[in-house]
Parts: structure tokens; C-alpha cells; sequence
């Protein structure tokens, strides 16, 4: 069996920490380096869910996109959420490793996985890394249709292939518009906009949309716009991620069981659908809503 330090190498020769955002806390968060390492888990979040999941599968090690301690902490005293996450890996013997913007940007990294979820082909990088000189690494992706599709028929391919959630795929635009080429970036996506509108795309799959800048990229072109849940976005990612340890596994001889986890941890758990309005209603108050019109009860 590998010691934890060799499979973080692997990991880290996946996902560099170095090429990860400035902001971005990642690598690993605990673990005795010298531990032997036989089961691992993939998630995106380091949750309590997560964490007990990992416990009962009796994984060594847990990977996850999204990081425990993103802004840093005074304490990790049980008492707290992430406190208590910490006490239960530490107990039970669980190292985590994160890998977050690093593995966004990867080749192939988060925006790979999506795409392949959604059956896609990746022609470039969306937002190519300066210091690839191959042109393969990057954040987000630019892709095309096997077939053209419509918007709609696109929304329905991504709410049936990503996993469900509570928000499924929102729509901004014509439904019944045409699209043969895609921008997707898993992950938060809003902040793309003047690439996605430079690489010349049908649509734009992301998450996370905000109103204002939804709404000034749809007045300022015909891009339609599918926004999915952040979790779904990036959840395609596990599965990439757990497929090539299990390569370097077998490569190595090193026997690991690799597995990804199911469990939701999108934090929308219920949705309610609008009734349908062909404009919004204004209610007026009873006093003129009732009021005579101004010949009504005028004397003849």
C-alpha cells in the first residue's frame, strides 16, 4: 500500500498547488504524511455529510474540489462546523486533500469534465493559461455540438446528464434558438462574460448567474444563457478525477479503491415553479379597485 505523501505526489503532479488563484487555499488540510492510504473518496464539498460518508466507506483519504478553510481560522475547535469536520477526519484517521482552482484549470480539469458530461467537444480553452505553451490549459472551455440544437433541447440534455438538483438548469434567451457552439465553465461563470462574448459562442453554460450581469449579456448579444447548480457544474469533476488515481494506481501497483461520492450537497433543497403570468400583476388597494370609472355614476 502507498503512503498518503506518495498519493498526494500524484495528486499534486494532477494539480500543482502553484498553479492554483492566489486566494485560493488548497492542498492538504490534514494527514500524517507517513500513513498507508488504500481507500479514497472524491467529493465537492468537505461537509459533515461528506465526512461521515468517508467514515463509514473507511477511506484513508478524502479528495475534494472545494476548499475546508478558504478564508482561514482562529480555531478548529469542535464546536464549529468545520471545527468538528476537522476533529472527525483526525479521529478516524482521513487525511483531505483539496484541489480547487488548480484543478479548474487543468488539463483535462472541471470544465473537461463537464463538458464530456453534455457529450461536447472541447476546442480550446475559454481562458487559456499564458504559461502553457501547449494552449490546452485554461480556465472554462470552448466547445461544439455534435448537431445543432436548440436552446431548450440543449437545457433539457444538461438538467438530464448533470445531476439533479433542486434548481436544474435555468434559460436566459431565445428557447428555440439555435446553438452549435458552447462556453462552459463549471463553477461560478459570470465573471466570463467579456471571453464568452470574445470567443464568439451560441451559448454560455455556467453557475451561479447574477441578475445584473445576466441581464447586460443577454441585451448586449443573442448568447443564451444556461445557468445549473454550482454543485452539478463541478460534480462531473469527481468522476475525471477518481478515473485518473485509479490509472496512476494501476500504473503503480498500488491496489487503491477509488470511489466518488453520490451524495447531494448542493445546499438548494426545494423548488417552487412561478405561476404561470403573461405579465407580472399589480394588486390595487380595495378603495380603487372599486372605485366607479368617471362616468359611471355621473347624473344623466
Amino acid at each position: 500500500m502507498p503512503r498518503l505523501s506518495e498519493v498526494i505526489t500524484a495528486l499534486e503532479n494532477l494539480w500543482p498547488a502553484e498553479r492554483a488563484e492566489s486566494w485560493d487555499a488548497v492542498g492538504t488540510v490534514v494527514g500524517d504524511p507517513d500513513q498507508e492510504v488504500t481507500r479514497v473518496l472524491f467529493a465537492v464539498d468537505p461537509v459533515r455529510e461528506i465526512v461521515d460518508e468517508a467514515v463509514k466507506l473507511g477511506a484513508d483519504l478524502l479528495v475534494t474540489h472545494h476548499p475546508l478553510y478558504l478564508r482561514g481560522t482562529t480555531t478548529v475547535a469542535a464546536s464549529t462546523f468545520k471545527g468538528r469536520v476537522v476533529h472527525t477526519l483526525i479521529k478516524n484517521d482521513i487525511a483531505l486533500h483539496v484541489a480547487h482552482t488548480n484543478a479548474d484549470t487543468a488539463d483535462p480539469g472541471v470544465s473537461d469534465a463537464l463538458a464530456g458530461a453534455l457529450d461536447l467537444r472541447v476546442v480550446r480553452p475559454l481562458v487559456p493559461d499564458a504559461t502553457d505553451p501547449e494552449g490546452r490549459r485554461g480556465l472554462g472551455r470552448v466547445c461544439e455540438l455534435d448537431h445543432p440544437l436548440t436552446v431548450r433541447e440543449l437545457a433539457a440534455r444538461a438538467a438530464d446528464r448533470l445531476p439533479a438538483t433542486a434548481q436544474g438548469i435555468r434559460v436566459a434567451g431565445d428557447p428555440e434558438a439555435t446553438v452549435r457552439t458552447v462556453a462552459v465553465s463549471g463553477g461560478s461563470g459570470d465573471s466570463l462574460f467579456d471571453h464568452v462574448r470574445a470567443a464568439g459562442v451560441d451559448a454560455f453554460l455556467t453557475a451561479d448567474l447574477r441578475h445584473h450581469p445576466a441581464s447586460e449579456a443577454v441585451a448586449q448579444s443573442p448568447l443564451a444563457l444556461l445557468d445549473a447548480a454550482h454543485w452539478a457544474t463541478e460534480w462531473p469533476w469527481c468522476e475525471l478525477a477518481a478515473s485518473q488515481l485509479d490509472e496512476i494506481s494501476d500504473r503503480h501497483g498500488w491496489g487503491l479503491r477509488v470511489h466518488v461520492s453520490k451524495t447531494v450537497t448542493d445546499p438548494w433543497t426545494a423548488h417552487a415553479a412561478s405561476a404561470a403570468h403573461p405579465s407580472p400583476t399589480t394588486t390595487l388597494p380595495a378603495s380603487a379597485s372599486s372605485a366607479p370609472s368617471d362616468s359611471a355614476g355621473a347624473p344623466n
